[in-house]
């Protein structure tokens, strides 16, 4: 592994508003860069009060306007919810703007619930045309040609790298047939990691857009100078998913003391698998953790998260992850 990345959510904590969860997002992606990260990617998700990232492509330029080298992309755009071409036009443009430093990557799952999903496309489809999506979505990117009937402007010619994000078969076999980087969501569904890495890296045909396989993985990271107070961080997260789980989603919450007391045994139990795939400590503990999933996994880029409730925590926490990482990458990982 040589290259090490950063997912944010856009995450609003209790206290605070939108507006300061967009703020911290572009003053995250400043210390970012500063600490090496290679890309920054945002997600978009829908009708979710913690989450701030909905109109994806917005704050994707308003990140690469406050950064100056970092990759800055989407992680992804939920293609399902849109026309494709919307999506050439919004990442061509992107692209034209800052050229060279925007990346696409593409989800099938809707990012929100079905009321919600068919208020952002009205017409929903009854069978799955993912494939066929993907598809005309790359070749708005492709370069012009006389006739082409529907053209992305902007878009047309920049070739936007397009990845596909999974966590399941499905994505894997999709970016494999197709010759496209793939990005497994192993920060919250891990279960089918291993099978999944392995179908795609076996299946793999090479295409003009890649000779061969490339995998990035993602990982939960709470890093603090010690351990109890990256675990008293961390039980933000395991709050806010142990509400989502259980039909109660919300702002992010106030961390605490005592998180086994305020989430139910069946339900810690839960979140603990999603979320197993993670690093939560000190720099010497992440390191222990972080170094053992590249060591097991070969990912080709690692890509790290996580929700901390204070701005400044959060920061630290991922300046630590990035010198723990930085240090990973230098060399083999120690059995």
């Amino acid at each position: 592994m040589q290259k090490f990345s950063l997912l944010d959510l856009s995450p609003i904590p209790e206290g605070k508003t939108a507006t300061d969860a967009l703020a911290a997002t572009v003053d995250l992606a400043r210390a970012a860069e500063r600490s090496g990260y290679h890309r920054y990617w945002l997600a978009e998700h829908h009708n979710m009060p913690g989450i701030a990232s909905a109109a994806t492509a917005l704050v994707i330029g308003h990140v690469a306007s406050a950064t100056s080298t970092m990759r800055v992309g989407a992680g992804g755009i939920m293609l399902p919810n849109h026309a494709p071409l919307v999506i050439a036009e919004q990442f061509g443009t992107l692209a034209t703007l800052y050229p060279g430093r925007i990346d696409l990557g593409l989800g099938r799952a809707p990012g929100t619930d079905m009321a919600t999903a068919r208020a952002l496309r009205r017409h929903m489809a009854p069978e799955d045309s993912f494939p066929q999506d993907v598809q005309e979505l790359i070749g708005y990117f492709g370069d012009s040609s006389d006739g082409t009937p529907v053209r992305a402007i902007p878009g047309e010619g920049t070739h936007v790298p397009v990845w596909i994000l999974g966590s399941s078969l499905y994505g894997a076999q999709l970016a494999a047939f197709l010759g496209l980087p793939y990005a497994f969501a192993s920060h919250f569904a891990p279960a089918m990691l291993e099978e999944a890495l392995a179908v795609y890296r076996s299946t793999f045909r090479p295409s003009d857009r890649l000779d061969k396989p490339y995998v990035m993985m993602a990982a939960g990271v709470c890093a603090a100078p010690t351990d109890a107070e990256a675990a008293y961080l961390r039980s933000s997260q395991l709050l806010a998913f142990a509400r989502l789980r259980t039909g109660r989603p919300g702002k992010l919450p106030f961390p605490t003391h005592d998180v086994d007391r305020e989430i139910p045994a069946p339900i810690m139990a839960q979140v603990q698998q999603a979320l197993s795939c993670s690093a939560t400590g000190s720099a010497a503990k992440v390191k222990e953790h972080l170094g053992g999933i590249i060591d097991a996994f070969q990912p080709d880029e690692l890509m790290v998260t996580g929700m901390i409730h204070d701005h400044t925590a959060r920061v630290r926490s991922f300046e630590i992850a990035a010198e723990v990482l930085t240090d990973l990458s230098k060399g083999p990982v120690a059995a």
